[in-house]
């Protein structure tokens, strides 16, 4: 089965790959998102994504190169992981009682057949209404400072939560079933990458 390659340093990705039986191999991109400038999530985040996959594509060989990024978009805002711990705080004190549409971008590079998929995925995001307590122990846990949304839903962010409209998986930084539609579009059953995992 053809190699399959993260090109994320998110552990919370990898996690996802392993736990649905995808072994990939992690190859952070190191690409530069501050040189992408859009007011539109889903399409930041696609741009994002396709940046982050091609920025490794030299390093490899019939590969599948998968790339993904991910922001939260509230009040006409794009918000991606906090500047520092004022700026967590301050961005959930804004975030409580209110909804956030999470954007995860895809790109999915098949250097067999010299393809590439570029999709999004949105998700809802109801956030509890919690105090100003909650909010300071929780940023001073450090978990929200290296997320996007300023929360991960895994961890303690999940219980600030209330309730989510789409795909749970994206809000961690990956859509398994849009990754299993992508793959089925570039001619793949998923069930093969469990195989290979396997042998």
């Amino acid at each position: 089965m053809i190699p399959f390659i993260l090109a994320s340093a998110s552990p919370a990705r990898r996690r996802l790959l392993n736990e649905a039986g995808i072994s990939a191999f992690v190859c952070p991109s190191d690409f530069d998102e501050s040189q992408v400038q859009m007011s539109e999530p889903s399409e930041l985040v696609k741009t994002l994504a396709k940046g982050k996959a091609e920025a490794v594509v030299s390093r490899f060989a019939d590969s599948l190169i998968l790339g993904c990024d991910s922001v939260l978009a509230m009040g006409g805002k794009i918000y991606g992981k906090p500047l520092n711990v004022a700026d967590a705080i301050d961005r959930w004190q804004q975030m409580r009682g209110q909804v956030g549409e999470l954007h995860t971008g895809h790109a999915l590079i098949d250097q067999t057949q010299n393809q590439t998929l570029v999709r999004s995925q949105v998700t809802r995001v109801f956030f509890a209404e919690v105090s100003d307590r909650q909010i300071a122990a929780y940023v001073a846990s450090g978990e929200p400072l290296h997320c996007a949304g300023c929360f991960a839903l895994e961890g303690r962010g999940g219980l600030l939560i209330e309730r989510l409209e789409g795909c749970h998986s994206n809000v961690i930084g990956l859509s398994l079933p849009l990754l299993r539609k992508m793959l089925t579009d570039l001619g793949y059953d998923v069930a093969d990458f469990w195989q290979f995992v396997q042998e």
